[in-house]
């Protein structure tokens, strides 16, 4: 028992299609070689914005040296930075919200620039209400935002800065 098959005549099989437009179609492009990286985007602040958040923020500064034999002349405070986002829409293109605010204050705690500015701004203060130079050998610095405010905590404890 055979299976029957009917075939079309040859000419039938070869028959032109209907007449469509011809598409000249590139080949496709074959992998002779693979990158060695691997590329993605990140998004980070800006060198410019690090600058005028931390240039437009308000400073409130506490602190004094100890008076007390364990500690020497050694200096505790807090200095507290206030960002209002608020103040910067018209100079930065995005929205400058709460989300803004939230997002801003989280890239801050993890950019090694804005921690160094900030404790460099703690130490300024520090030594201006110490009455000389401080060594911050602590510096911890907490980050939150509430609405579109940033607040910057930085506790600074550290002994007078040796003088040449």
């Amino acid at each position: 028992m055979g299976v029957k098959v009917k075939s079309k005549p040859a000419a039938a099989a070869r028959a032109p299609l209907p007449s469509l437009p011809s598409l000249s179609l590139k080949p496709m492009a074959r992998a002779l070689q693979v990158s060695l990286y691997e590329r993605e985007v990140r998004v980070r602040l800006s060198g410019p914005a690090i600058e005028i958040l931390l240039g437009r923020a308000r400073v409130l500064a506490e602190g004094k040296r100890a008076d007390s034999p364990s500690a020497g002349e050694a200096f505790f405070g807090s200095i507290m930075l206030t960002i209002d986002l608020r103040v910067l829409d018209g100079d930065v293109r995005e929205a400058c919200d709460s989300q803004a605010a939230a997002r801003v204050a989280e890239m801050m705690a993890a950019d090694a620039r804005v921690l160094k500015r900030v404790r460099a701004i703690a130490e300024r203060e520090a030594a201006r209400l110490a009455g000389g130079p401080i060594r911050a050998h602590s510096a911890d610095v907490r980050l939150r935002a509430e609405g579109a405010l940033i607040y910057v905590d930085v506790d600074v404890e550290g002994p007078p800065a040796q003088q040449p």
